[in-house]
């Protein structure tokens, strides 16, 4: 159990930024902290001062995590990617990158340029950020233009060398003029190396030349210019500093990097989609007394990466591993295209392998006890499970769960959730808009939607290059139901050849799972264990799933009604029976005498009506 009170004693005095869950694991607000540890205390201390809006939501936490950065910059930066990602509820929705300046170098015209961007593009060019402040990105630009003498202009060079006079840049020794040939090709592309240097963080040299000069202007008394030299030098340490939460390759690619203690080890995963860092996962192992670094990443990617519906392009490692060829092959033939495996040794990409690590590191030592509590409520319990049924696992103990919603049978839909290890697994669940079924038939619907589900995943099976979504099929399903559940599901399972477990999950006349039915008989279980929580959890979310997307659906059409299924009722008949009965429950439970009474109905249409809503 999370202890709030408790878990804020181990929060650490660092950047960072925090996410806040809602008891069915919801995101519901991401914030950033220059100290963690004083941040997060804040909303559990005194309401005085708070808005109605931040009581309300600390009433919804039921649990909180972090990921620690090197600095408020990057935590800034991250907390941008998660809100984007996540949209929490009680967020105000950040300004989208182009409230972020890059200050960027145009590498890709003859005579480069450095200028302000408000984004990223795919055009060649080099970026440097994102930035918080624009004012400090404005000033470095400007000492740029001093220091190497870089251009401002947008003539098109060297096709127009020589057409016009040199700018005012020129004459006040900020432009080499290479609009007029004053510089060669070469020699100027030699000041913008010294520009990519110093964006990359080599600027020790500028910022003790501006030291130098500012206590020079003071010496001389020249205060004003002594206080500008000062803002500069302010200007590029803070631009300079070094951010490692979003690259300008637009790459997608996992961080993996562990620690270990004893028995036990964390593996820690940033996932970095697009170029940017967009959420983290970690998982907790359990070590055998001679297991290495090279076998605790070497088990992880056999596990993780044997299910994922999604492989990026690189994965990088926090340390070599045997058989890295090996992996990179089986790897690249599952995605369909080449995936490299790479350990960073320097720059950049080093960086963000240790704040994997250093975050890896920070979870085993503070948060141990949660992670195997964690680990309880999630791996032990699916086991568990899979023990109570008699089913071997291969170890990940994927279960999809299955439901159907609609309003008296219009707007059918079904839903799919995952949970793998007892851990939902949201990029695998699916939505269904029901195509063969009219009218509330909740079985003839099931059916068709677990035969869509389990013939693309045997059609994805047979096509050797096409690593799908569906590619995977689960170790059990589970229907949110009993024995009339169960056995459509047998039959579709029969009929396309496939021998995956099944399971109803049971239900007493208060709509709580008293039971699990499988082969055919009921199968008791202990409402106090955790297996007990994760089934509860699972017949909740695919439920809550299946509604939430019904309800979409059902915003989107409100203006097509139940009643325009029904053969021989057209929009007459439709409003006459509305005005009558009021609602569509009343026309449901009204017979065929009764619904005769509205105006323009006859038996005919009075017996249709009764037929769709009977249907046996």
């Amino acid at each position: 159990m999370f202890v709030i009170q408790e878990e804020l004693k181990k929060l650490p005095n660092s950047p960072g930024v925090y996410l806040m869950h809602d008891k069915n694991d919801e995101i519901i607000y991401v914030g950033k902290a220059k100290v963690l540890k004083n941040r997060v205390r804040q909303y559990f201390q005194s309401s005085r001062g708070k808005s109605s809006k931040i009581l309300k939501m600390v009433e919804n936490i039921s649990y909180f995590e972090y990921i620690v950065t090197d600095s408020e910059l990057e935590a800034l930066i991250l907390e941008c990617n998660l809100i984007k990602k996540h949209s929490p509820k009680y967020n105000t929705m950040l300004k989208d990158d182009k409230g972020y300046p890059y200050i960027k170098v145009t590498v890709n015209e003859a005579y480069p340029r450095v200028i302000l961007a408000r984004d990223m593009k795919k055009d060649k060019s080099k970026y440097f950020g994102p930035y918080k402040s624009v004012s400090s990105v404005k000033d470095t630009i400007e000492l740029l233009h001093k220091i190497y003498k870089i251009r401002t202009c947008n003539r098109n060079l060297p096709k127009d060398i020589g057409k016009d006079r040199p700018c005012l840049n020129y004459h006040i020794k900020q432009c080499s003029a290479p609009c007029m040939g004053y510089i060669s090709e070469d020699a100027y592309k030699s000041q913008i190396e010294g520009v990519l240097n110093f964006l990359n963080g080599k600027y020790t040299d500028v910022i003790k030349m501006l030291e130098e000069k500012m206590y020079k202007a003071s010496e001389e008394m020249q205060f004003e210019e002594a206080a500008n030299y000062r803002d500069l030098m302010y200007s590029v340490k803070e631009v300079a500093e070094k951010q490692k939460i979003t690259n300008d390759d637009f790459e997608d690619r996992d961080i993996i990097a562990y620690a270990a203690e004893g028995n036990d080890a964390v593996v820690q995963v940033f996932f970095v989609r697009n170029g940017k860092l967009i959420g983290r996962e970690h998982f907790y192992l359990k070590l055998s007394p001679h297991d290495t670094g090279n076998d605790i990443l070497s088990s992880f990617i056999k596990q993780y990466y044997s299910g994922t519906p999604f492989l990026p392009k690189e994965l990088f490692l926090s340390e070599e591993i045997e058989d890295l060829e090996l992996f990179e092959e089986w790897l690249s033939t599952k995605r369909g295209s080449k995936v490299k495996l790479l350990i960073p040794k320097k720059g950049q990409k080093e960086k963000l392998v240790e704040l994997a690590t250093k975050n890896a590191e920070m979870v085993l030592s503070q948060d141990k006890e949660k992670v195997k509590r964690q680990a309880e409520r999630t791996i032990d319990a699916a086991k568990q499970l899979f023990e109570l049924l008699g089913i071997d696992s291969k170890n990940d103990y994927r279960i999809e769960a299955f439901d159907i919603s609609n309003t008296a049978g219009y707007q059918s839909v079904g839903s799919m959730t995952v949970h793998e290890n007892g851990k939902p697994k949201k990029n695998d669940y699916r939505k269904f808009k029901i195509k063969t079924i009219v009218g509330p038939d909740d079985y003839g619907s099931m059916k068709e939607v677990l035969t869509r589900r389990l013939e693309h995943g045997v059609k994805e099976k047979n096509d050797d290059s096409n690593f799908g979504s569906f590619n995977r099929f689960p170790d059990l399903i589970m229907m949110d139901g009993g024995k009339g559940q169960v056995n459509v599901a047998l039959e579709v399972n029969e009929a396309l050849g496939l021998n995956i477990p099944i399971c109803g999950m049971v239900k007493d006349d208060n709509h709580r799972t008293r039971g699990l039915y499988f082969n055919n008989q009921e199968l008791p279980i202990d409402t106090r264990s955790e297996m007990f929580k994760l089934i509860t959890r699972i017949q909740d979310e695919t439920h809550r799933f299946a509604i939430e997307y019904h309800r979409s659906l059902r915003g989107k059409q409100q203006i097509k009604s139940i009643l325009d299924d029904i053969p021989g009722i057209g929009p007459k008949r439709r409003n006459a029976l509305m005005r009558y009965f009021k609602s569509i429950e009343k026309i449901k439970e009204a017979s065929i005498e009764t619904l005769m009474e509205a105006e323009s109905m006859n038996e005919e249409s009075a017996r249709s009506v009764y037929q769709f809503f009977h249907k046996e």
